[in-house]
Formats: C-alpha cells, sequence, structure tokens
C-alpha cells in the first residue's frame, strides 16, 4: 500500500466535509474496493473516519479530533527531512523559517541510524550560493491557488502587471509550475475568455469562490509545457547576444539555458542568444559567472554592464589607493603563495 496514496486521501478528507466513494476514486486513480481498503488502513491508524449509507456512499473525517501522525518508512523520512533542509533556501517567502522549525522537530523523533544518514548528507553538501533567481512569493497566496487547482474551484484574485497597473481576475486554476525561484499560475481566465500564465508573486488577495471549473481541455501537453510556451510569446523579438569565452557546454551549465540559446564557435567560444525578462538581470548573472565575454547587442546591455563597472570600480578605488606607495608604482609586496 502506497504511503503517499494514503497522505492524497488524508488530504482530501480534509477539504470537505464529506466525498463519494466514486469522487476519492477518481481522484485517487483508483478503484472504489481499493479506497474502502484505504480508508480501513486509515482507521488502523487512528483516524476516524466515517462512512455514510446510500447508493454511492461516502466518507467523512470528524471534525475537532487530534490526529496521530501517519506512520512514514525509513527512506519517507529520510526524504522528508533532506527536502525540509532545502525548503530552508526556497523561493517562498518565509517558509525557510517554517521548514527550519519542522526540520528540528522531525530530528527529534529520527531514530539515531537515520539522523546520521540525514546530517551526513547534509555536512557532505555545500550549497552554490550567488545572487537571487527571482522573487519570493506569498506562502498564503501559493496555498490557497494550490488548493483551489487541486479541488477545480474558481477563484478571484489582485493581479499587477510588468507596469504595476493592477486588476481584478476571476479564473479557472488548472496548476502551479515552479522554475527556479519563480511560480506560475496556470488559469482559464473567464473575463478574458482565454488560457493565461499568472506570475504568483504578482497575484494578490486571492480568494475561492465556490463554484466548480466546468471541464475544459488545455491547449498542451501539461501546464509545464504551457508555461513555457507562453513565456515564449511574452518576451521580447529583440534578443540580448554575448559572444561568451567558455564552451557551449560549460555556459549552459553554469547560466542555466537551453541549447537552443547557445550556439557552439570552437571549444572555446560560443554565442549566447536570449530573451531576458530583464536587461539588469542577465547583466548580473553573466557578470557572476566570471567568464569573459563581449556584447554584441543591444547596445543597452552594453550600457548597464558599463555603469555596473563603473560603480565597482569607484567601490574599489579607496582600497586600491590605499596600496600605492607614494611614488605612484603598484605596491610590489605579493603575498605568500603568488608568483611573479
Amino acid at each position: 500500500m502506497s504511503s503517499a496514496r494514503l497522505l492524497h486521501l488524508l488530504s482530501l478528507l480534509q477539504t470537505r466535509r464529506e466525498w463519494t466513494g466514486p469522487e476519492l476514486s477518481e481522484r485517487l486513480g483508483v478503484t472504489v474496493r481499493t479506497v474502502r481498503r484505504d480508508v480501513e488502513r486509515l482507521r488502523d491508524l487512528g483516524y476516524p473516519v466515517h462512512a455514510t449509507l446510500g447508493k454511492v456512499g461516502g466518507y467523512r473525517l470528524e471534525a475537532g479530533t487530534a490526529l496521530p501522525p501517519l506512520l512514514l518508512d525509513d527512506e519517507e523520512a529520510v526524504a522528508i527531512a533532506v527536502g525540509l533542509r532545502g525548503a530552508a533556501g526556497g523561493a517562498v517567502e518565509g517558509i525557510g523559517e517554517a521548514s527550519v522549525r519542522a526540520l528540528a522537530k522531525l530530528e527529534q523523533i529520527l531514530p539515531a541510524r537515520l539522523r546520521r544518514r540525514v546530517n551526513a548528507l547534509h555536512t557532505a553538501t555545500t550549497p552554490l550560493t550567488g545572487p537571487p533567481a527571482g522573487p519570493a512569493v506569498d506562502p498564503e497566496t501559493l496555498t490557497v491557488l494550490a488548493a483551489a487547482s487541486r479541488d477545480r474551484e474558481r477563484v478571484r484574485f489582485a493581479y499587477r502587471d510588468g507596469g504595476g497597473a493592477e486588476t481584478s481576475r476571476l479564473a479557472d486554476p488548472h496548476g502551479l509550475v515552479t522554475a527556479g525561484r519563480r511560480w506560475y499560475l496556470v488559469a482559464f481566465d473567464t473575463g478574458r475568455g482565454d488560457w493565461r500564465t499568472f506570475r504568483v508573486d504578482r497575484v494578490s488577495r486571492p480568494h475561492p469562490t465556490g463554484v466548480r471549473c466546468p471541464p475544459r481541455d488545455l491547449p498542451a501537453a501539461d501546464a509545464a509545457a504551457f508555461v513555457t510556451r507562453s513565456l515564449a510569446r511574452s518576451r521580447p523579438v529583440r534578443s540580448a547576444v554575448l559572444t561568451v569565452h567558455a564552451s557551449a557546454e560549460e555556459l549552459i551549465d553554469r547560466f542555466r539555458v537551453t541549447g537552443a540559446e547557445v550556439e557552439p564557435v570552437d571549444e572555446h567560444t560560443c554565442v549566447l542568444r536570449t530573451a531576458p525578462d530583464s536587461l539588469e538581470y542577465t547583466a548580473l548573472r553573466i557578470a557572476y559567472l566570471d567568464l569573459d565575454f563581449e556584447v554584441v547587442e543591444p547596445p543597452e546591455l552594453a550600457e548597464r554592464l558599463a555603469a555596473a563597472g563603473a560603480r565597482l570600480t569607484r567601490a574599489a578605488g579607496p582600497a586600491l589607493t590605499r596600496r600605492r606607495p607614494c611614488g605612484g608604482r603598484a605596491d610590489a609586496r605579493r603575498s605568500p603563495g603568488t608568483s611573479a
């Protein structure tokens, strides 16, 4: 029996007052008989699930009862602990502190052998830090949208576009997609009569309306494919083009771009063509990689890099001046380990 399916069943029972057997069967992708067996398993674990008689039958979780924890095997416990450590630096605003608290509680009840496995992985792993890869999202907004997507319930929210203008939206959510530190909501915008991609960090004051979403076919293989296509269409026609002195494989790995955006020139040079959301962000990212490069276009990107370079030079100026002797020549003293 799958612990993941039991957890899913328990989460469904906590979201509505009552579910019919066929409804749970459809949500879980199992037979009605399997639903009955899973309900019995939850009862064995101490969860007060009540069944009602009728043509199709129904199940509900008794309200106001302290629920025991769902049993986890060793691999599941370790996976949760590792996931909580990773979430401490995640893209959801405030989740880092909550993850640390949850991890502290979990590690108190982990057997010593599992605690050693988790600590060994944590000790041997060094996270790669760098400039923020995107804005954080509000966890309450994220959970409301996730629940509405799961329950296929129409939701109303305020949405702020790239220019800062705010509009009221009424949408039928399909699902959430995460890309790095950015979250996207895929939904059918009822006011505009079409499918849309919404950046969750620009969503505010979401609330479900209680109206069930009518069945609609997403015009893509899945939500991730729809977001990928939407982002490609929304990008400016003019791309940022740079010649980078690194192999195409190294740039793809370090700059986190697709192979379609990189054209190899030789073993040590490639051309990057990308359509960024922000020229400032692109300048910051490429400069952070510590690779030599030249801007081909647009001129605005070169201007932003020049301005950033001037600021950095001014910032380093006082320290460089202190290292020069009175005669104006650079200090010839070298630190141990350096060569001429």
